[in-house]
């Protein structure tokens, strides 16, 4: 039986957190060669971060973390707040650590954890997606918002889900 879980990292059962990095790393880091970034890299640890994943007889089989830091709008330029929020407005969410063990990709479980982080999240949420997935974050309802750029030395384009 397949289920999603989430937990913040202090919540978290450590088999499932143990699972969780061994997806990302074997991810991140073997599949796609990503090795000039910390994987493991200090924000899961934040009491504002959600972890999401797919499990499936003990196995984790996709995974994503939800960021929701605090920053008002008035923060300044690095603050990533729509052009249309007020003065108290806060930054959107980020979605991002996307990942779905390879034997379990086309069957639909990444799309259910985007969906179950954005009614997580209450508020608009931001990717960095890699460009080729693009077209997949639209059908989720994510609009571009900006250039392509390199992260990690992979093409990425920002895109933003706006709360309806």
């Amino acid at each position: 039986m397949v289920t999603i879980g989430r937990a913040t990292v202090r919540d978290a059962d450590p088999a499932v957190l143990y699972r969780i990095l061994r997806l990302r790393t074997q991810v991140f880091v073997h599949e796609q060669r990503i090795v000039d970034e910390e994987e493991i890299d200090g924000r899961d640890l934040e009491d504002t971060t959600t972890l999401f994943w797919v499990e499936e007889n003990g196995e984790v089989l996709a995974t994503l973390r939800l960021l929701q830091d605090d920053v008002p709008a008035h923060a300044g330029p690095d603050a990533t707040v729509p052009a249309h929020a007020g003065p108290d407005a806060t930054a959107p969410a980020h979605v991002g650590r996307v990942a779905t063990a390879q034997q379990a990709r086309g069957r639909g479980l990444a799309a259910d954890l985007v969906r179950a982080a954005l009614e997580h999240a209450g508020t608009d949420v931001a990717i960095s997606a890699q460009a080729y997935l693009e077209g997949w974050y639209g059908r989720l309802g994510f609009v571009r918002t900006g250039e392509n750029y390199l992260e990690a030395g992979i093409d990425h384009v920002p895109m933003l889900f706006t709360r309806p």
